[in-house]
């Protein structure tokens, strides 16, 4: 590899398309924006576009370096001058720019002072030289880890404690791009007609070993068309093994207690053959209209959305009413940074404890929901124990009825006899723990 090579233009490119992209959701539109604006297009465009998206994966480690060289957070900096600093640094740390970049990397003193204040462009100019410098102490583990992975240091510590000798092979399949997984909807079509049309648009596909009605997409290919007629649902394997363990029958009343965007209710109501009623919950008023578009798509009859919080929900049915309880709790969602690789920068864990009191609160009313006799699967999409087994055991020793139905598969044990786990690097798919809980009659 020859050293890097950008042009002022490119660099200004760059600053903008990174300062924008903390304003403008999803980060792409941002990119796109100022890619525009610089005219940065065909071989300059998907050059600038790997730098852009590695600053992104990145982001967490980059601002490391600068509070270490700063000494404050670079998060109380101007705008301008933080996405500069971050552009330095990726450009300057972790690739290997030629002397004419080096130069350009100067010259972004003066751009600064035009587009903020001469302070600040002083500030950055008298700053470079030491980021050109800048060697990474990497002194333990967790630190080496944290520099091939980008993750967090305590993380990577959580992921060595969870996953022992596993933990690098977990870190690196949590980096890789998971295949796009479609669910196929047989309230409205077979499964081989969706392999049908996926062979006429010359797609590459494979069907799930643990799901049968799970498609993941080996080529790249929008499934929209799918989507549009009600064919098929966006979901994880993982996802759609949580409705097939709670697995609802025909006539059965079913309450989905954090139910947006709606790719389980939906499971649940073909289970059901479209026979019964699902009460859905979700407290986002935004993800419920989304959810009623996938249902309505999905040709699901049964379910009724509510916008409200599933906290409130016995008070809204009535306590005792449902035979089957399904809580996807909301959670840290750790289990899915390979579909949303910046999650992992947003990830603190000092939020842990308020995810956790939610989740029992939530689990309580789940319980206050339920008929004797009736079953409630506790589902989360993190890895965390304190998220997972832990919630579960403090439920079951205050409930001397609640009895644990023990799952045998499709994945692997979790670390409480009778629950279950999807690991990213051992099942190809997102990290989900499930725990099926019996309300005796």
């Amino acid at each position: 590899m020859g050293k890097l090579k950008l042009t002022d233009r490119q660099l200004y490119a760059l600053i903008e398309a990174v300062k924008l992209g903390e304003e403008v959701k999803p980060s792409q539109q941002a990119k796109r924006k100022a890619f525009a604006k610089y005219k940065i297009e065909g071989w300059e465009n998907s050059k600038l576009t790997g730098i852009f998206y590695s600053i992104q994966r990145r982001l967490g480690l980059i601002d490391e370096i600068i509070e270490e060289l700063v000494g404050v957070s670079p998060l109380i900096l101007d705008p301008w001058l933080r996405a500069t600093l971050r552009v330095a640094v990726e450009v300057a740390v972790f690739r290997d720019p030629g002397e004419k970049t080096r130069q350009h990397l100067k010259g972004l003193a003066q751009f600064l002072s035009k587009q903020t204040h001469p302070y600040a462009g002083y500030y950055y100019y008298e700053l470079l030289p030491r980021i050109l410098e800048y060697v990474p102490v990497i002194d333990s583990e967790e630190k080496r880890l944290k520099w091939d992975y980008l993750f967090p240091e305590w993380f990577i510590a959580r992921m060595r404690n969870l996953a022992g000798n596993e933990a690098e092979e977990l870190l690196k399949a949590l980096n890789e791009t998971l295949p796009t997984s479609i669910r196929v909807n047989r309230l409205k079509v077979s499964l081989e007609d969706v392999e049908e049309y996926l062979r006429s648009k010359n797609v590459r596909f494979e069907r799930s070993e643990r799901v049968d009605t799970i498609i993941r997409i080996l080529d790249p290919f929008n499934p929209e068309w799918l989507f549009n007629r009600g064919w098929a649902i966006a979901q994880e394997e993982a996802a759609a093994v949580a409705s097939l363990v709670l697995s609802p029958e025909p006539g059965e009343t079913v309450v989905d207690l954090a139910a947006a965007p709606g790719g389980k209710t939906a499971h649940m109501a073909e289970l059901m053959e479209n026979k019964g009623k699902i009460y859905a919950f979700d407290v986002d008023k935004a993800r419920v209209k989304r959810m009623d578009e996938v249902l309505r798509r999905a040709g699901v009859e049964i379910a009724e959305t509510i916008t409200a919080d599933g906290r409130k929900a016995p008070e809204m049915l009535g306590e005792g009413i449902a035979d089957r309880v399904m809580l996807d709790a909301p959670c840290t969602s750790d289990g899915t940074i390979a579909k949303n690789p910046e999650l992992r920068w947003r990830l603190l864990e000092k939020n842990i404890p308020k995810v956790v009191a939610l989740q029992k609160e939530l689990v309580e009313s789940a319980w206050r929901l339920l008929k004797p006799g009736g079953r409630m699967l506790y589902s989360t999409c993190s890895m965390l124990p304190e998220e997972n087994e832990e919630v579960v055991e403090w439920f079951l020793e205050r409930h001397e009825d609640a009895r644990l139905i023990p799952l045998n598969g499709p994945y692997d044990p979790g670390f409480l006899e009778g629950t279950m786990r999807a690991w990213p690097h051992r099942h190809r798919t997102i990290g989900f723990f499930y725990a099926l809980i019996e309300k005796e009659p």
